[in-house]
């Protein structure tokens, strides 16, 4: 005897390929799902990470200010030391050259003139006074030429004049300083200033 199925067979193939269907995209959702957690967490690890280290580099770079800071502030004392150190070490090189000028002017100058006043500006000075006869200043003026510690004497003028009832010629004189010899002589030769004001 031939047994015939009248149950709808296909439909029922449908039925199961659906079903199939739905259950391979059911699982294809589900594992695109968990891909898509475990990435995100496996990200966010490595964001983490990297902000941890930012952190550390942001602490570091602030140390690393600070130490700048702290450098740039020590190197600005420093300077500050050198540059009062150079103003002393010059002050104490030409601290006598004040007496330097005054020995030689005292010592250069030829009888019958007479300074009235003397000013120094840096390596200048210059000299206001009065002489009997030109020709005493061309006298002072060659003295002065052959001092160690005097230079370059520049007549900037010379007039008539009077001086306590008397006809004199009033002379401005610019002279330079020797301040090189002077440094040289201050450290090695302490006691030659002291000697030379004996």
């Amino acid at each position: 005897m031939i047994r015939i199925n009248l149950l709808p067979h296909r439909e029922q193939r449908r039925k199961e390929r659906r079903q199939r269907f739905f259950a391979l995209v059911g699982a294809s959702i589900g594992l695109g799902l968990i891909i898509g957690l475990v990435v995100h967490l496996v990200i966010g690890a490595y964001i983490d990470s990297q902000d941890a280290r930012n952190e550390v580099f942001k602490a570091e770079i602030a140390k690393l200010d600070k130490d700048i800071a702290e450098i740039k502030r020590l190197r600005d004392q420093i300077d500050a030391l050198l540059a009062r150190k150079k103003v002393i070490e010059s002050l104490q090189s030409n601290r006598a050259e004040t007496v330097h000028i005054f020995n030689e002017l005292a010592r250069l100058m030829p009888e019958g003139v007479m300074l009235k006043s003397i000013k120094q500006d840096g390596l200048k000075v210059e000299l206001r006074g009065a002489a009997q006869s030109n020709a005493r200043v061309s006298t002072l003026m060659r003295n002065l030429d052959g001092s160690p510690h005097l230079q370059a004497p520049q007549l900037v003028e010379i007039k008539a004049g009077t001086w306590e009832g008397r006809r004199v010629g009033e002379f401005t004189l610019n002279i330079s300083v020797e301040r090189p010899q002077v440094a040289e002589a201050a450290p090695g030769k302490k006691a030659q200033p002291g000697g030379a004001a004996k």
